[in-house]
């Protein structure tokens, strides 16, 4: 299975100013490399035969032949690969001169797209030599002893994608073609360009493409002229880019003298489903009525067994670099912001919290703290509640204590032991029976505590649990499961860890930061067994249930973009190679897709919470899924893993 990767590549061929002869076997050459490394779709520059700089030599003749006769060379020499190649060519037609792309494929043609808007100002005066697309209708033409398409309107289906193809200045048009194009079915845009390059000029690009991948929900590749046009009055660095749905991919090395191919693989999967949720996509297509494009069919691509290139981090909500501390002060901003409207709303004059000494617990009071400074509201007005029980351990219960006393909160100290003796006696449960009730149990015990307490104290008792515990259903219903508000719902714990990091290190003192490290330390556990002999935590929460950062990727893949178990699997394999086996990475997929499915009862009852990502599960929002669906696919397709 390719799993919806088309392989794709941007080339940046050496070029010689007017020489097709040598032009030809340098493509000739980088298309036969391309093969091998089984890409399905390549792009060459614009005009990229003839070479961009030619200027007035555009009218010769001779060049205009010898330019015709290049392609049909470099047709004939690769005719036996199933690769399909974009080139740029000047073509006469009907007494006009256009800028054209080629589209081939096993010596066959497949179409010809002229550009659609010639820039004609500053350094650019295309207007001298080529007739735009628009002044022209659409036809068949021979050329190469071929007939065939000429349009600006074309799209091209292969098996696995559709495609179109834009001319460099029409990306930069207020309206670009493929802008239409992606409304009539394409998937991946390659643009034959011949950017130069002026100081600032490369950033402005990369947003444009970026910007345009992201409006159309497509994948962009981008290929610009490079070393050998002429220098005469500007210079061409060489622009190999692809990018997808707004994300760079992969880029070539600027202002390079060596030949380069840029290759990655863009997902249609992926592109797919995000035109299906977002239901704007189709809305435009209405709106901005049928354009008439006509639909190529082409050959099968490269079917060799899919190798991937592009990168898959094994954290998918937690950014690299610079960008997590501006990701987790966003977020962070935003449960503060939440937790304060809902706050002033209710008139509450108390926030209630069970403090375990956990990280969740942790980081649902650090935004009851921030909350409470922003409205000018007493600390002291946060009753901070910890309830030990039969698996509190040492550590977890000083830092809570610790936490709450360098945050300057009102601590409450009920143990929830002896009613939960009571209670057994009450339902004649046998107290050495550590089964489901009995730490169901606890776990009620101590929300009656908070929401008795909250009606004590006009409060409103604060939610605690995160998306990876409500994704798996780990959390107690009508118990920890319930809250009047949860700041947490929509926050995976691989980047709860993060935000708990980030406030240590940004928003409190030396002390309150040692507290919270230590806490980030600690094993996640609901600490609702009993300790071993030496006091330590016996209850892991990931040796039950798996690896959150396993179940997180599944979780994003899942629900961000409706992989099925295969994909999932297969991607997760690539993300932690070396860190967890094949084997385990099913055990824990099929985990996670059996209990998504039978906990859906606990997600369709949440309390408000604010969401703060592209993935949450929210019945009022992101997911509507009814409680009594059926997952014998998804643990079918988990079966068939091999």
């Amino acid at each position: 299975m390719n799993y919806g990767f088309v392989k794709v590549a941007a080339a940046v061929p050496r070029v010689s100013v007017s020489d097709c002869k040598f032009n030809a076997t340098r493509i000739e050459n980088l298309i036969a490399i391309a093969h091998g490394k089984r890409i399905q779709i390549m792009a060459f520059p614009e005009l990229s035969i003839t070479g961009y700089t030619c200027g007035d030599l555009f009218a010769q003749h001779l060049l205009l032949e010898e330019a015709e006769v290049a392609l049909m060379q470099i047709m004939n020499n690769v005719r036996q690969l199933d690769i399909i190649c974009i080139v740029g060519i000047p073509i006469s037609y009907n007494g006009a001169l256009l800028n054209c792309a080629v589209a081939f494929q096993k010596g066959k043609i497949l179409g010809i797209v002229p550009k659609t808007y010639l820039p004609n100002y500053k350094e650019f005066y295309e207007y001298r030599w080529f007739t735009p697309a628009f002044h022209i209708e659409k036809a068949q033409i021979r050329y190469c002893g071929q007939v065939v398409p000429l349009d600006n309107k074309l799209l091209f289906a292969t098996p696995d994608t559709t495609f179109a193809i834009e001319i460099c200045e029409d990306l930069w048009a207020p309206v670009p073609p493929s802008s239409s194009l992606s409304l009539e079915g394409a998937e991946i845009i390659f643009n034959l360009s011949a950017d130069d390059e002026i100081v600032g000029k490369h950033n402005y690009l990369c947003s444009l493409i970026s910007q345009q991948s992201a409006r159309c929900m497509a994948g962009y590749v981008f290929s610009s002229c490079g070393y050998g046009e002429s220098t005469t009055d500007v210079v061409f660095a060489g622009n190999g880019l692809i990018y997808e749905n707004g994300t760079l991919l992969k880029r070539s090395e600027r202002f390079s003298m060596e030949e380069q191919i840029v290759i990655s693989e863009i997902d249609v999967e992926r592109l797919r489903s995000e035109r299906w949720v977002n239901t704007t996509f189709s809305a435009n297509k209405a709106n901005n009525g049928k354009r008439e494009v006509t639909v190529i069919q082409t050959e099968q691509t490269n079917s060799k067994e899919l190798h991937l290139t592009r990168i898959f981090e094994p954290l998918p909500f937690v950014p690299t670099g610079p960008e997590l501390n501006e990701r987790c002060e966003e977020i962070f901003s935003i449960q503060v912001c939440g937790l304060a409207k809902r706050i002033e709303h209710t008139h509450a004059k108390t926030a209630i919290i069970g403090i375990s000494g956990g990280l969740d617990s942790t980081l649902a009071l650090l935004v009851c703290i921030k909350t409470f400074d922003k409205l000018g509201l007493s600390r002291k007005d946060i009753i901070g509640i910890t309830m030990p029980g039969f698996g509190t351990t040492d550590r977890t219960y000083n830092n809570a204590l610790d936490l709450m006393r360098a945050l300057g909160v009102t601590i409450r100290e009920i143990s929830i032991k002896d009613a939960c003796i009571q209670h057994f006696k009450d339902i004649g449960h046998d107290i050495n029976i550590h089964d489901v009730t009995y730490e169901n149990s606890q776990a009620r015990e101590r929300t009656q505590i908070l929401m008795d307490i909250a009606n004590q104290m006009n409060g409103l008792v604060i939610g605690t649990g995160d998306l990876s515990e409500l994704a798996l259903g780990w959390a107690t219903y009508n118990g920890d499961h319930m809250s009047m508000y949860g700041v947490n719902a929509s926050i995976p714990k691989t980047l709860v860890i993060h935000l708990v990091d980030w406030v240590a290190n940004h928003e409190v003192d030396a002390v309150t930061r040692d507290i919270l490290l230590d806490i980030k330390d600690i094993p996640i556990s609901p600490e609702l067994i009993p300790a071993d002999e030496q006091g330590e935590i016996i209850q892991r929460t990931e040796d039950l249930v798996g690896p959150y950062e396993l179940h997180d990727f599944f979780l994003y893949y899942f629900m961000r973009f409706g992989f099925r178990p295969k994909k999932i699997h297969y991607l997760a394999s690539i993300a932690f190679k070396g860190k967890y086996t094949e084997e385990t990475i099913k055990k824990w997929i099929t985990i996670f897709f059996r209990r998504f499915f039978s906990q859906q009862f606990k997600r369709s009852c949440l309390p408000d919470g604010p969401k703060v990502g592209t993935v949450a599960i929210s019945p009022r929002g992101d997911w509507r899924m009814p409680s009594d669906a059926s997952s014998a696919l998804w643990l079918k397709e988990c079966e068939e893993i091999r």
